[in-house]
């Protein structure tokens, strides 16, 4: 990090192309495209299998409800709820610190480092017993966890392209996405584990995936790049010549020039104009209240297959259908949105299709056709974050700076995280089996979510036309 700071202190002279010989460096489309699928085999997998960890942590949970959780704990579904929102409440306190802290560590050493942390507290949940111990770790886990997400994202915009971009962020979210997919065929097979050593099976669920996190930490530490201008891992190994790097750089810094990182850290001036950036509002209302359903569902999608009628350890299995689907629909919303060049459309669609199978999860609550219900369920999962992905790249697109770049990431996560707050309580113990109320809440999240996507679009078309006056376009659509 130490070589970017500095050279980005002279970027006027980094953007006249020249190396440290004085001779203008220049490149092929092929060798670009060629260097380009490195960082796609080198950066991509490694930033995705840490989302892939600290989702099998967070959303192990729900599956734990199927084998008994709350009676072995000792703890309501009151109680369970709070536990949730305090995970959400513990990654939004330390979310945009946390991006600050990346932008002067680098993501080498502080993603790692967050890796192993929340492992360690993920593996040792396995031991709480009754309802303080079990809110400690919840509170401490959404600590740990807080700022992995948005500081992955402001990594992957110091490596890639604008027209690059949306796809990146998709293909990130696969790290999520796989777990959850994944997650529900590995807890039916681990919740039959009940009984050996004396464990519980929703404690063998939390040991080995805690576990293998804190492998995934080790490998993060020791294999991720340094920077694309020092692409160095902890064991010494270099990934890209002199050459390549300063090619990986400039071609980024070309495309835009506001990801120069000229100081060590964030400045106060950037932080402030972020934090009253008032075209952000749209996209954080937006994800608040369309992700809000997805973390309802996320703890309590096995519970409501089970009381459809089906088998409660098949509940689980079930379950990761709709999240497979997800990852072709969030593949294919982050292509469209780079094949087109527009995101805003596309994050209206998704949230539309969302809002329509919330509908009908509604209207349904009543069914005695529990494949129907399955199947909407279903459904309302393989679209509840087809469009969260675009949505931050969207954002990220549109900031001014570094600096502004990183802290929006960070208060695109925290919606996301705040949805967490608002979605830990939607589904309450007197409002079972039905849960009308429940319903009801996400319905009306849903078209909240709906609209202000509609009020994004709106206001960069607004304010695109009055700058086309001045004969020229500055913000993404």
């Amino acid at each position: 990090m130490a070589d970017e700071k500095h050279i980005s202190k002279v970027a006027e002279s980094q953007l006249s192309t020249s190396d440290d010989d004085g001779q203008e460096i220049t490149w092929t489309e092929e060798q670009e495209k060629a260097l380009v699928r490195r960082i796609d085999w080198l950066v991509m997998p490694l930033l995705i299998l840490g989302f892939f960890a600290l989702q099998l942590d967070r959303g192990n949970i729900g599956n734990a409800m199927t084998d008994f959780f709350l009676r072995d704990v000792g703890i309501t579904q009151f109680q369970f709820n709070i536990g949730q929102q305090l995970l959400s409440a513990g990654i939004v306190i330390l979310e945009i610190p946390s991006n600050i802290i990346l932008y002067r560590l680098g993501p080498r050493l502080w993603i790692g480092c967050q890796i192993l942390a929340w492992g360690l507290v993920a593996t040792f949940q396995a031991f709480q017993k009754g309802l303080g111990p079990y809110l400690a770790t919840r509170l401490l886990l959404g600590l740990c966890e807080a700022g992995f997400i948005p500081a992955g994202l402001y990594t992957i915009t110091r490596w890639y392209k604008t027209e690059e971009l949306s796809k990146r962020f998709s293909v990130f979210f696969l790290g999520n996405l796989f777990a959850g997919a994944c997650s529900g065929l590995i807890a039916y097979g681990i919740l039959h584990m009940r009984g050996i050593c004396g464990l519980a099976g929703w404690q063998w669920l939390f040991l080995l995936e805690g576990i293998f996190t804190i492998l995934v930490g080790f490998i993060f530490l020791a294999l991720f790049p340094d920077s694309s201008l020092n692409p160095v891992s902890l064991l010494g190994v270099r990934f890209f010549t002199p050459e390549e790097s300063q090619i990986l750089w400039q071609r980024v810094i070309r495309d835009d020039p506001s990801k120069l990182q000229p100081h060590k850290n964030v400045q106060w001036s950037e932080v402030k104009a972020t934090l009253t950036n008032w075209r952000l509002l749209p996209h954080f209302l937006c994800t608040v209240m369309g992700m809000a359903g997805a973390w309802a569902l996320g703890s309590y999608a096995p519970t409501l297959v089970v009381q459809f009628g089906f088998d409660r350890l098949k509940s689980n299995a079930m379950m990761s259908i709709g999240a497979w689907i997800v990852i072709v629909t969030n593949l294919l919303w982050g292509y469209l949105a780079d094949k087109f060049g527009k995101r805003g459309p596309l994050v209206f669609l998704g949230v539309l299709f969302l809002w329509c199978f919330m509908l009908a999860n509604r209207l349904l609550i009543t069914s005695t056709d529990r494949h129907l219900r399955f199947g909407m369920l279903t459904m309302s999962i393989a679209f509840q974050a087809c469009w969260h992905a675009t949505n931050g790249s969207w954002m990220a697109l549109n900031a001014k700076t570094a600096g502004e770049r990183s802290i929006t990431m960070a208060i695109f996560v925290t919606g996301a995280n705040v949805a967490g707050i608002v979605g830990g309580q939607i589904f309450q113990a007197k409002d079972a089996p039905v849960y009308r109320t429940g319903w009801t809440t996400i319905l009306c999240l849903t078209s909240g979510s709906l609209l202000m996507s509609i009020i994004a679009n709106l206001q960069y078309f607004a304010l695109n036309k009055i700058e086309k006056r001045e004969g020229n376009e500055k913000y993404k659509q």
